[in-house]
């Protein structure tokens, strides 16, 4: 009996390193922020209406029902294709003027256009010590590919690069705008 239930626990010790590796894919995270010398309410006027990302450099033009509330939609045309090129559909699920931030998720999008799948974000606006504000967007997502061994551009370093590219994309084009703190 003894030698049986040694051999049961050594099979099962063999097996754990297989079914770790057989889990699938690990949520990722992104956080990406910038500092602009412009005052939170300065930047929160250019960037807080849900319905209007053309402050994005990527963004060519969307369009979007539901203003601010919750559940409002908007979709992002990213070339001047328009809805037969690159689009990202999203809704609100979090909208908070007071607190200068807002929340939402894609809806749909293509992986060849964002490598992510149930992919959230939040974007708000703080002020910074010292004077100006300090621009936040954080997201967390799966990879394109959601099964074992994906391919190089649908994999957890592609996803994250991707989505760090958008973030930083759109930051730097707020930096531009409203200038860096000091300069």
């Amino acid at each position: 009996m003894k030698r049986r239930n040694l051999l049961l626990a050594g099979a099962a010790l063999a097996l754990m390193p297989a079914a770790a590796m057989a889990h699938g894919p690990t949520r990722q995270k992104v956080t990406v922020t910038a500092d602009v010398a412009a005052e939170p309410a300065e930047v929160w006027e250019a960037i807080g209406d849900f319905q209007d990302m053309s402050w994005h450099p990527a963004v060519v033009s969307q369009e979007g029902t539901g203003g601010n509330e919750i559940d409002a939609t908007r979709a992002l045309y990213l070339s001047d294709q328009g809805a037969s090129g690159p689009r990202i559909d999203e809704v609100l699920y979090k909208y908070s003027a007071e607190k200068m931030s807002y929340s939402y998720r894609i809806t749909d999008v293509a992986v060849e256009v964002l490598p992510v799948t149930n992919y959230s974000s939040h974007l708000t606006v703080l002020p910074r010590e010292g004077g100006g504000s300090t621009v936040e967007w954080r997201g967390a997502f799966y990879r394109g590919y959601p099964n074992n061994d994906p391919p190089p551009e649908l994999n957890d370093e592609a996803a994250i690069a991707a989505v760090t590219g958008v973030y930083k994309a759109g930051l730097d084009a707020l930096v531009e705008r409203f200038g860096a703190p000091g300069s």
